[in-house]
């Protein structure tokens, strides 16, 4: 039987993490730019999703959809697709392909049909499969979030609690290749609870990796509360990366109040700063456009951007309602003319990126390293 992936630009660190997972089961997973026999993976989110919903529906083959679209929504999902992967795919892919070759019923624990969907009782210890294989992907050293931040599908899909890879088994992927790249919620957490730091642990896995490393820069940022003298150190000395990124996400405390991140704008504004001093560029994620958002909050938000683009480099993009969240099924308010103005003063400066118009750019373009 023969396994292909779909690809798709967001999904490649999926299909790194997968393609290894079922190797090691005997599966390879053939990319292709459209469906093939016998058997088609798509890793779907909920803009690209848009892209490929008919695809999935008129392909001759079976297909098999995951991804934190899938996810959220499976019972939508099964309505065009064979078989939805719910949650994370490093066992229940596997366990599906061997099924589907036995010819067996396919009821798997995280499988989903039209006819219902069993959940899985256990999360996926990261240490029992490869960061990687043949196909090169970033190493995940973390998942989970004890945060519930109202926009945020992370919690929902992997669980308030976090898990760990183990300092051997990060080093071992890290040190195959020329930079060591990371997956992580919060990479300041390594190690940790998510709420309490474990400095300690941190150095430990960074005097571990032999490579160029780049640690709290996309796809593994940090939370603002988290920096400070001593993170920073730990990336001045073992580092190659002279930016470190993080989610401011408003300058409004009411909104981050209400968005329930767990930190003030004065703690943003003051890892920015800390920064600044240590010699290193901060690059500060904001959203626009929350629903609830007034315009004297977002008066907040663009002061507060103004001012940290002098000192560093502003991401913002434009609020999405992703299934599964808090904030599911409401709709992004209108931006004031003044902070479109604003975002492309800056853009033309070379000051801020991102997508506060198109939703889209987010997730089809890369990001400042």
């Amino acid at each position: 039987m023969q396994v292909n992936w779909r690809e798709i630009p967001a999904a490649r660190n999926s299909y790194a993490v997968l393609s290894a997972a079922c190797a090691a089961g005997g599966w390879n997973l053939q990319p292709v730019e459209k469906p093939e026999a016998d058997v088609t993976c798509y890793s779907l989110t909920s803009i690209s999703v848009r892209r490929y919903r008919d695809e999935i529906a008129g392909a001759g083959c079976i297909t098999i959809a995951g991804g934190p679209h899938a996810t959220a929504c499976w019972h939508e999902v099964a309505e065009y697709t064979d078989y939805v992967v719910v949650g994370e795919g490093e066992y229940t892919l596997p366990a599906l392909l061997a099924d589907l070759e036995a010819g067996g019923s396919c009821r798997i624990p995280g499988v989903a049909t039209r006819e219902g969907y069993e959940p899985v009782k256990s999360s996926v210890r990261l240490d029992a499969y490869p960061a990687f294989s043949e196909v090169k992907g970033y190493v995940e050293i973390s998942r989970g979030c004890p945060f519930a931040c109202g926009y945020c599908q992370t919690p929902q899909i992997f669980g308030h609690c976090m898990r760990h890879r183990s300092i051997d088994e990060i080093a071992k992927y890290a040190n195959r290749y020329g930079q060591a790249r990371f997956v992580s919620p919060n990479a300041f957490a390594y190690g940790s609870d998510g709420i309490h730091p474990r400095f300690d642990k941190i150095e430990r896995l960074l005097q571990k990796i032999k490579k160029e490393i780049f640690f709290g820069t996309f796809p593994s940022e940090v939370r603002p509360e988290f920096v400070c003298e001593k993170s920073l150190a730990l990336i001045s000395e073992y580092c190659t990366n002279t930016k470190l990124h993080f989610g401011a996400q408003s300058g409004s405390d009411a909104v981050l109040k209400r968005l329930r991140r767990g930190h003030t704008v004065d703690d943003a504004i003051a890892a920015a700063e800390l920064c600044a001093v240590a010699g290193i560029t901060p690059v500060i994620d904001f959203i626009v456009g929350f629903p609830f958002e007034t315009d004297e909050d977002q008066e907040a938000t663009i002061t507060v951007i103004k001012d940290l683009s002098r000192i560093g480099k502003i991401h913002v993009h434009r609020f999405i309602p992703l299934p599964g969240t808090d904030l599911t099924g409401t709709c992004a308010r209108p931006l004031l003319p003044a902070t479109e103005k604003i975002c492309g003063d800056l853009a033309f400066g070379g000051k801020l990126t991102g997508s506060w118009n198109d939703p889209e750019i987010r997730f089809f373009k890369s990001r400042s390293q």
